[in-house]
């Protein structure tokens, strides 16, 4: 026997995500932004900073090497003292950026400080920005000679700790400009959204009141513009939905009534017809039965009565629905109809032209198709006052679109203006009976210049 193992995922390890939240994604972009701009700013600003550090120690070097330079010169002609240019060195010193030292030739190290070389170690900015800015400067060497003959070694080395210190503290007000201009600017767009998250909540509030069916309620007006358009677009589709609510409200009413009238009918006409001509009947057999009366006078009345049936039920039968649309196709079928409403009004001329592939189709299509032509016949005959109607049906074919059948009505009676007409339910029955098809039904009229009723349907 073999067994198979059917696989059933833990419904505990589905894990759905939820979409995120728009003040969330907007928070988090302000932040993905703001770090990228914080990065971006501190790459330019150490960048900066070190050709600015670079450029200032080199010019204090160049300054201080052509200041010995020019000091040589105009002392060449006088043996070198050390004691009258010692405080020429010391004095030289003050220069920043610099570190000026004099080697005896014994080896030793002559220094020169200044005390405005010496950075607290409070403002001494940490060593990662140090090492960041600054770059390597080499030392700067040159030979003197003594009053005695010794061959004396000026060493100058740049010191750029100072203007790094300058540097850092511009970068922290800087960046805490930047700090502070990010933080504001989080803060109004948070302000500003506050009041749109405020808005779209109502209109979300609405929505789903409107889902529920009921569309009285209306949304406020906004003072955003974009709101406000999209509340003034939900009002309006609240008003058409609650009219077409009411109009199917009322066309189910009356399909109700009309249903009920049309049994009540049949009722009675099923009593005082096929009841009281069955009694007949058997009134009539019954006495033909007995012998007591002619039999020919009682056969041919009960032939008369039995014919008289036949036509009321046949009446009835094509009332209820046409056999001959099952039997012979839409074609005949309207034919017949139009054949039947001319018997009944002499005086107004119908015609119709209908293509022989048209019974070719579906029977949930020939029928509403003649329950339309058939309303219209009817509203003609009741309102128009025409004396021609003409019926037209044609199958058109398209390449993009396909096969579309057009069904087209037009009389030649009074018409009206195309917003006076009365949304009647016959009317509303025909546009329901075209719309379930998929299709569209169109009015054109023109005051005394009749009438026509356009539906088109795509047909599969």
């Amino acid at each position: 026997m073999v067994c198979f193992a059917t696989y059933q995922p833990d419904v505990a390890s589905v894990e759905f995500s939820k979409p995120m939240s728009l003040r969330y994604q907007i928070n988090l972009r302000i932040f993905i932004s703001s770090l990228c701009i914080l990065l971006l700013g501190s790459s330019i600003a150490v960048w900066q900073a070190r050709d600015a550090v670079n450029k200032e120690v080199d010019s204090s070097i160049n300054l201080a090497v052509q200041l010995i330079t020019f000091g040589f010169s105009q002392a060449s002609q006088t043996p070198f003292n050390e004691t009258d240019w010692l405080p020429k060195f010391n004095s030289l010193n003050q220069t920043r950026h610099l570190s000026i030292q004099l080697k005896e030739p014994s080896g030793q190290i002559i220094s020169f400080v200044h005390k405005n070389q010496q950075t607290n170690n409070d403002e001494k900015p940490p060593q990662w920005f140090i090492n960041l800015v600054a770059v390597h400067y080499p030392k700067v060497e040159h030979q003197i000679t003594s009053f005695n003959g010794e061959q004396i070694t000026l060493i100058i080395q740049a010191n750029p700790l100072d203007e790094i210190t300058e540097v850092w503290q511009e970068s922290v007000a800087f960046f805490s400009s930047l700090f502070l201009l990010t933080l504001f600017t989080f803060l109004a767009v948070n302000l500003a959204f506050n009041k749109a998250l405020k808005s779209i909540a109502v209109i979300v509030d609405a929505l789903k009141v409107i889902e529920t069916g009921q569309y009285s309620p209306k949304l406020p007006d906004f003072s955003i513009q974009e709101y406000d358009s999209i509340a003034k677009a939900i009002n309006h589709m609240t008003v058409e939905l609650n009219a077409t609510q009411q109009e199917n409200r009322a066309l189910t009413q009356h399909s109700l009534e009309i249903q009920e009238d049309e049994r009540q009918r049949l009722s009675q006409e099923l009593h005082d017809e096929l009841g009281q001509s069955l009694t007949a009947i058997k009134v009539m057999a019954v006495t033909a039965a007995h012998a007591k009366a002619d039999i020919k006078q009682t056969t041919d009345s009960i032939i008369n009565i039995c014919d008289h049936l036949m036509t009321v039920v046949r009446s009835m039968m094509h009332q209820l629905h046409p056999l001959v649309l099952t039997e012979l196709g839409l074609k005949a079928t309207m034919e017949d109809l139009l054949n039947h409403w001319s018997i009944r009004n002499p005086e107004l001329k119908l015609s119709i032209t209908c293509p022989d592939e048209v019974d070719d189709m579906e029977q949930k299509i020939t029928i509403q198709l003649f329950r339309v032509v058939q309303e219209c016949l009817t509203n003609i005959v009741r309102h128009a006052q025409a004396k021609q109607a003409a019926i037209s049906l044609e199958i058109e074919h398209q390449a993009k679109t396909g096969r579309t059948l057009r069904l087209q009505v037009t009389d030649d009676g009074q018409g009206c203006a195309i917003d006076k007409i009365k949304t009647g339910f016959g009317l509303l029955g025909m546009r329901e009976r075209i719309n379930s098809l998929g299709g569209e039904l169109a009015i054109q009229t023109r005051p005394h210049q009749g009438m026509s009723i356009i539906a088109t349907i795509p047909l599969p």
